[in-house]
């Protein structure tokens, strides 16, 4: 078996039972930016619960180190492939939940804070493998849209003021951290600082988020980067004791090229409080 061939024969398991509507590829080998350390990426879609027993029974005529009905994140089912030990990560989806999420984005445009399309980017990049009643084809073709400026706005809107702006924000408790000498806290509302920036940076672009794996290479390639965006993030993530007291102004001058961007395109918010 190639690797070529090994995600079709995965889904075709998964096809013969009756609850899956269908399959698809995803990730980086779908998206085409996969690498040696790539695994495999399998979305099952479903109007009803999928079996335990019969997920079971895939994976452990697939697989060895099988994990089944992991629920950290998606529901899902991993193991690594007998043959070759490629590691396969298998996701469950109810069709009618997706079709909300998808409804919510480019109907309502609700913002989320960070990663505010990634599952949309996710569904436009996946390849269809199984489709029952053509249903994911159709909902490809729903999502195959331009990214809608109302949903732009809203991700903007929301995430910005925890950019600057709020009491809260995010350069705000990352300063009051750096004072304390709190290494744990700067490291966690770094990611969250970082997981906002880059939802404004993409909503700003008017293009769907791609995840957080190649984040800062993906984001490089797009038309409207802040100067030096690289160099900045890097830097920013190279922290030491030695270099903490540095942090906050690292952080300033990110936000300062955010809103260079943003006052250019007039896609700024008003300060919060002002009428």
């Amino acid at each position: 078996m190639t690797t070529h061939d090994r995600p079709a024969r995965i889904a075709a398991e998964y096809a013969a039972l009756p609850e899956v509507l269908a399959v698809a590829l995803g990730g980086s080998r779908a998206a085409g930016n996969r690498d040696e350390h790539s695994d495999l990426d399998l979305y099952v879609y479903s109007r009803e619960e999928v079996p335990l027993a019969a997920r079971r029974a895939i994976a452990g005529r697939r697989g060895t180190h099988a994990e089944v009905d992991n629920r950290w994140w998606e529901p899902g089912d991993e193991w690594l492939e007998r043959e070759g030990g490629l590691h396969v990560d298998v996701m469950f989806r109810r069709a009618a939940d997706f079709e909300r999420h998808l409804t919510a984005l480019l109907e309502r445009h609700e913002a989320r804070l960070g990663y505010t399309t990634a599952l949309w980017h996710n569904l436009l990049t996946s390849e269809v493998l199984f489709d029952r009643e053509g249903w994911l084809a159709d909902l490809k073709r729903r999502a195959d849209q331009p990214y809608p400026d109302g949903l732009a706005r809203a991700v903007i809107v929301l995430n910005f003021p925890l950019l600057r702006g709020a009491f809260g924000a995010y350069p705000n408790q990352i300063a009051l951290a750096v004072r304390r000498g709190d290494l744990v806290a700067v490291n966690h509302r770094l990611t969250e600082f970082l997981a906002s920036s880059f939802d404004v940076l993409f909503a700003l672009n008017r293009t769907p988020h791609p995840g957080e794996k190649r984040l800062l290479t993906l984001a490089a390639r797009l038309p409207l980067v802040p100067e030096d965006l690289t160099g900045q993030v890097e830097r920013l993530l190279a922290f030491t004791p030695a270099t903490l007291g540095e942090v906050p102004g690292q952080v300033e001058r990110m936000v300062d090229g955010l809103v260079r961007l943003l006052e250019e395109r007039g896609e700024l918010p008003a300060a919060r409080g002002a009428e």
